[in-house]
């Protein structure tokens, strides 16, 4: 994999492009606390079918880090900058966690730019503002001593106990990611995180809808998923065996559904 740096309206980003130049685009975007790297298998997997667009985040990897607070409409023009600066007038988008909160105002906001949308782990409104803003406090008071803590309680969250027992070297790999993450960038997204709250738009989403729910999940559960399916008329459900991370943790069957919505068969 290769990876540069772009320049866009929105400031500078780390991507990574795979797959043939002319297929569709299809966008991966990051959870919180990770980077473009835990889309690996699925841009392997999807690089036959589709031109495979990944990004870190703002305040992530390689990406701009800016004061904040940062806001979810922030977090979803900084895709549409991407969009314009690379040419891309469509694509499909999949994102996880934070990842689909942003595309859940994608949604709402440039349906228009998209054909179809996954939004995996996620929920109109993820945690509480309360719990968010003092994690961004506790985060910038203690800097990359919080962040190394993050990364050391970090599995819980995002994985079942079977798999972080099973997966020790992708356990480490994922710590890494959040390890090596600004403070200030990861207190900056939590602030967005704060903030938004999507549960009285997204019945004004068009776009076709996949809503990728991981059994296991007790951040996003499979309930928030069913309630974002009541909102978005053209929408639809999978349940995967997984956590919160159900790329990382289920991807055959993550893969499947995100294909079979896709289109590009199983």
């Amino acid at each position: 994999m290769q990876t540069q740096t772009i320049k866009t309206a929105s400031g500078q980003f780390r991507i990574s492009l795979d797959g043939p130049a002319d297929a569709p685009v299809l966008v991966f975007s990051n959870s919180l606390g990770t980077t473009l790297e835990m889309w690996d298998a699925q841009a392997a997997r999807f690089a036959n079918d589709y031109r495979v667009l990944r990004y870190d985040t703002r305040g992530h990897g390689g990406s701009v880090v800016t004061p904040g607070p940062y806001s979810v409409e922030q977090l979803g023009g900084d895709v549409v900058a991407l969009l314009d600066a690379l040419d891309i007038a469509r694509a499909n988008f999949c994102g996880i966690s934070m990842g689909g909160l942003t595309g859940l105002w994608l949604g709402t906001r440039a349906g228009d730019r998209f054909d179809r949308l996954a939004v995996c782990n996620s929920a109109a409104r993820i945690g509480t503002a309360e719990g968010w803003l003092a994690r961004a406090a506790l985060v910038r008071e203690k800097g990359a001593a919080c962040m190394a803590e993050l990364a050391a309680s970090s599995p819980s969250r995002w994985f079942t106990e079977a798999f972080v027992v099973a997966q020790p070297a992708l356990i480490s790999k994922a710590q890494g990611w959040i390890a090596g993450i600004s403070p200030e960038g990861y207190a900056a997204c939590c602030e967005a995180l704060a903030q938004a709250d999507l549960r009285a738009t997204i019945g004004t989403i068009k776009v076709p809808t996949l809503l990728i729910a991981g059994v296991s999940d007790p951040v996003t559960t499979v309930a928030d998923a069913n309630a974002m399916h009541q909102a978005i008329a053209n929408s639809r459900v999978a349940e995967v065996p997984a956590s919160h991370l159900s790329n990382l943790e289920a991807p055959v069957q993550f893969e499947e559904a995100l294909a079979a919505f896709l289109g590009a068969g199983a």
